[in-house]
């Protein structure tokens, strides 16, 4: 029987875990692996039940990249197919790009090639101390085409400049100045780490968490004209029109008025 790709767990705060489960070839890719990440993401996107999605890995790996295995047979496949093969990866990291809920990158090792994609698309990345990462397809005689969109939003393309070019490893904390990943963190407190930050997710508001995403991907790397000022403004007047934001308003209000008597 051939292996699971994806292992999904729920926690006890109804977080779903999504986790990398291809060991023996350090979490690469292939096809069925992204076929497997991007329908759990699909679904996941609708499921009002679960409030952040978090990007895992067993073994010593987080994700070696493309399995090097499928590239060598895509190697002599037609144009045309290996143009709709990478677009399966470009898919993937579309859905996790955008997923209207929180998602959260634990990195316990090497994160390489398409691997860094993943982190770049997720909102909030850990890392282990230990953990690696690197963009190695030049000594392939690749590039690394379909995740560069969201690494360079993550990194830039100065630091891109170098990095792609030369293929060479890096550290956590050079990850975390690099801006890749937000915390770096002893390995034995990974996990306690990602539930930290979950814990302060899930008493957020799920679709201001939607809506903020999108205003995100709306107002970057455009100009602050006038355009942009209506749209934003016309954003927060929904927003402060809804029942959600009304309830929690009125929520925050009566717990203040309370702390107050009680201080006086």
């Amino acid at each position: 029987m051939a292996e699971e790709p994806l292992r999904e767990t729920v926690d006890e705060t109804g977080c779903v875990w999504l986790t990398l489960a291809r060991v023996h070839v350090h979490n690469a890719f292939d096809e069925r692996l992204i076929a497997a990440l991007t329908a759990a993401l699909t679904r996941l996107a609708d499921d009002s039940a679960c409030p952040a999605v978090v990007l895992a890995a067993e073994g010593r790996s987080f994700s070696a990249g493309a399995d090097l295995d499928w590239m060598r047979r895509q190697g002599a496949a037609s144009f045309a197919d290996n143009v709709a093969d990478a677009m399966a990866l470009a898919e993937l990291l579309r859905v996790l790009d955008e997923l209207p809920k929180p998602t959260l990158a634990v990195v316990q090792g090497a994160a390489y090639g398409g691997g860094v994609g993943l982190v770049a698309c997720c909102d909030v990345a850990i890392a282990a101390q230990t953990a690696k990462f690197a963009m190695t397809e030049v000594r392939l005689g690749l590039i690394p085409a379909v995740i560069s969109p969201h690494v360079l939003a993550a990194i830039g393309a100065r630091a891109a400049r170098r990095y792609f070019l030369t293929g060479e490893a890096f550290g956590a904390e050079e990850a975390l100045r690099l801006g890749l990943v937000h915390q770096v963190v002893p390995p034995d407190d990974l996990v306690a780490a990602a539930q930290a930050v979950l814990s302060i997710i899930v008493g957020n508001s799920a679709a201001a968490i939607a809506d903020a995403k999108a205003l995100i991907r709306a107002v970057e790397g455009r100009p602050f004209d006038a355009a942009l000022r209506r749209e934003t403004a016309e954003r927060i007047a929904r927003a402060r029109a809804t029942a959600d934001a009304q309830a929690r308003l009125a929520a925050f209000l009566a717990r203040r008025g309370t702390e107050r008597s009680n201080r006086t």
